[in-house]
């Protein structure tokens, strides 16, 4: 399906700020409507960093009172220090061993069908976590210990796998860790910061040669969109888990996941 290149950097854009905070899997999404649009190649790989730091900078400017009220108290509160060093803690798992498969999981798994299967495994554990966590502990994120934020760190591993889903992994984890939903939720999103950041540098620096001028238009819009559904998304989803289970999006992933096998497959 070819559309006008604004057309299809807007459409991308806003596919990876709707879905990078729910628990979905944005990657997987970006997979297979960039197929289906047939935006695919090297350019392809430089917009996806674009857009990806737009999603990520809406969850800043979203929790932008909190994370200004953490650089300023960083010198001297308790509490700034203690929530920085959870990020830290819960960032060191997926940093050292992304750094060790990216490459593996580049190569190799990031294909449509393997999407497919991930997507319809997770909605099956989301299911599981919905029915088998264990009664909240922790209802905030500054009650949260550096073992706890250790455990989310963890879960977050399992996100390298495309399809599975940063924020679902890491949401899912918390829960069954201790974290109430919206702590798990408010985390998830905090720890998407370094994350993120970190991935789309990464990347950024890696594919620098790729980067064209023409190209610069698609960027600013694809960054755009993203931002703006990014911002509307994470507002949504906090008050969408206020009142209801995530057993919605498990459905969702597999219905979508059956479909893309039966789309994609050969």
């Amino acid at each position: 399906m070819m559309l006008p290149d604004w057309l299809t950097a807007a459409v991308l854009g806003l596919v990876e700020g709707a879905t990078e905070f729910l628990p979905i899997s944005s990657t997987g999404h970006l997979i297979i409507a960039a197929d289906f649009l047939g935006y695919t190649g090297d350019g392809a790989k430089v917009f996806e960093i674009f857009i990806q730091l737009g999603a990520i900078l809406a969850v800043m400017w979203f929790y932008r009172q909190k994370l200004t009220s953490v650089l300023v108290g960083l010198p001297r509160e308790r509490s700034a220090q203690k929530f920085t060093l959870n990020l830290i803690v819960a960032f060191i798992p997926a940093a050292i061993i992304g750094l060790a498969t990216h490459s593996y999981i580049k190569a190799h798994l990031f294909n449509p069908l393997f999407v497919a299967v991930a997507l319809i495994i997770g909605g099956f554990i989301i299911l599981l976590v919905e029915r088998f966590a264990p009664a909240p502990r922790i209802h905030h994120v500054d009650d949260m210990s550096w073992k706890d934020a250790l455990k989310v760190g963890v879960a977050q591993c399992f996100a390298l796998i495309p399809g599975t889903s940063r924020s679902g992994s890491t949401i899912m984890g918390g829960m069954m860790f201790g974290l109430s939903r919206t702590t798990a939720t408010e985390f998830s999103f905090f720890l998407a910061i370094p994350t993120m950041l970190a991935a789309t540098l990464f990347d950024l620096i890696k594919h620098m040669h790729l980067l064209h001028p023409e190209d610069i238009h698609m960027m600013i819009i694809g960054f755009i969109a993203a931002f703006i559904s990014g911002l509307v998304f994470v507002s949504m989803l906090l008050h969408y888990i206020s009142k209801h289970t995530f057993k919605g999006f498990a459905y969702y992933r597999i219905v979508f996941g059956a479909l893309v096998l039966w789309y994609f497959w050969p």
